[in-house]
């Protein structure tokens, strides 16, 4: 019978097996939340993304967004799950009556449709978001504008790195 995991404070020795062929890499990103533009996507005026992590295979990114203004940034619906935490700021949806403060994690279900908010008194919002599948953008109807999904970020994160002297290339530091 399986015994509940304990931590072995005696146990003072690094795993020593072999890890599964074909792994991927681990992947351990310094200063994340760095200022230096070159690391951060424009998404639209005053909104940026940096890319932690790219999965392909299963369809879902990892990013901070950071937006240094208040109002509405964007309506839109998902296909998948989304999980969020904020770092810094705060924001909402009109939608609900929650608000995403500092330290709030918050899950965003499929199918999902909202109005990503900065809060008035907002001068700077940093949130790490998980986004699986599709964000399908929409007006205030629900009829389609546009949509963002993890290769349409490559492809944005890709023309940012060109630009900025990183390299298009350097988009696959990000994917696994």
């Amino acid at each position: 019978m399986n015994q509940p995991a304990t931590v072995d404070t005696k146990d003072d020795q690094a795993f020593q097996g072999e890890q599964p062929w074909g792994m991927p890499s681990d992947l351990a990103i310094d200063q994340a939340l760095s200022q230096d533009p070159r690391f951060w996507a424009p998404l639209g005026p005053d909104a940026w993304s940096r890319p932690l992590h790219i999965n392909t295979s299963l369809g879902y990114y990892v990013h901070l967004l950071r937006v240094t203004r208040s109002g509405i940034l964007q309506r839109h619906r998902h296909s998948g799950p989304v999980h969020a935490y904020v770092i810094k700021g705060s924001w909402f949806y009109p939608e609900h009556d929650w608000i995403a403060k500092e330290g709030s994690y918050i899950f965003e279900p499929p199918g999902e449709t909202h109005t990503l908010t900065v809060s008035d008194d907002c001068e700077e919002m940093i949130t790490l978001f998980t986004v699986f599948g599709a964000l399908m953008y929409v007006d205030q109807q629900g009829n389609s504008t546009g949509y963002d999904d993890v290769f349409t970020r490559i492809e944005r994160y890709r023309k940012h790195f060109e630009e900025v002297g990183l390299g298009a290339d350097y988009v696959k530091t990000f994917m696994r």
